[in-house]
């Protein structure tokens, strides 16, 4: 069984360091298949989902434990009062320190279920991109999405000129230094819904996200 890391608990709120690979909720075509929200169920009895993250996606996640927290959660989420923050590894080596990109996008395109920059009728979306760290062949980066489109982060660094690293499905090489997109949610800002004090929380990198940096030497 799947060991999920609790990153903090009260009485309101949940917040948990989920593992690449494994889905938040069920997938339609595996039924028997785990997911992290039956898991959280089972060890700590209802919660309440308030955003998701993709199943490839390691990182943090936070539920609600009560019907009020739900309801301030997510009109949060819903008033972009939120401050997520994302860490990945990109294909190349931008010659910006900084960018911020506005690319449109439209989801769900085709039988393999991308997302596409589409400037004539696709939907607001915004990314800030932040470099933390470089090699000769590859960057750390900070990434900020100001909207929530299905696949951002990842299209907008691909549009960028540089893919997250293993991220094949949008034109990243193969490479056996990490087995999926090297993308991790790293930390989450919010407001808690009782307290009203605004805290950020941080989720360790995973072993194949950090051992991919000591392996790029970045």
């Amino acid at each position: 069984m799947t060991h999920i890391d609790i990153v903090y608990k009260d009485s309101d709120v949940l917040l948990v360091n989920k593992p690449a690979g494994l889905s938040v909720l069920p997938e339609g075509w595996e039924k028997e298949a785990d997911y992290l929200v039956k898991m959280l169920n089972e060890q700590f009895g209802k919660v309440w989902v308030v955003h998701r993250i993709d199943k490839i996606t390691s990182g943090i996640i936070v539920f609600a434990l009560t019907a009020e927290a739900h309801r301030s959660l997510n009109i949060q989420f819903e008033k972009h009062q939120v401050e997520k923050t994302y860490h990945a590894i990109l294909v190349g080596v931008p010659k910006w320190d900084e960018k911020i990109t506005k690319f449109p996008l439209r989801v769900n395109v085709g039988h393999k279920h991308r997302t596409m920059v589409d400037n004539r009728s696709g939907i607001r979306s915004e990314t800030r991109f932040k470099v933390l760290k470089r090699n000769p062949a590859s960057a750390l980066v900070e990434a900020m999405p100001m909207t929530g489109r299905t696949h951002q982060i990842r299209v907008h660094a691909y549009a960028l000129g540089y893919p997250l690293l293993g991220d094949t499905l949008y034109s990243a090489p193969e490479t056996n230094v990490i087995l999926r997109p090297a993308l991790h949610a790293y930390s989450l800002a919010i407001t808690h819904p009782n307290t009203q004090e605004r805290s950020s929380f941080t989720a360790p990198y995973p072993n194949d996200f950090a051992k991919a940096l000591i392996d790029l030497k970045v």
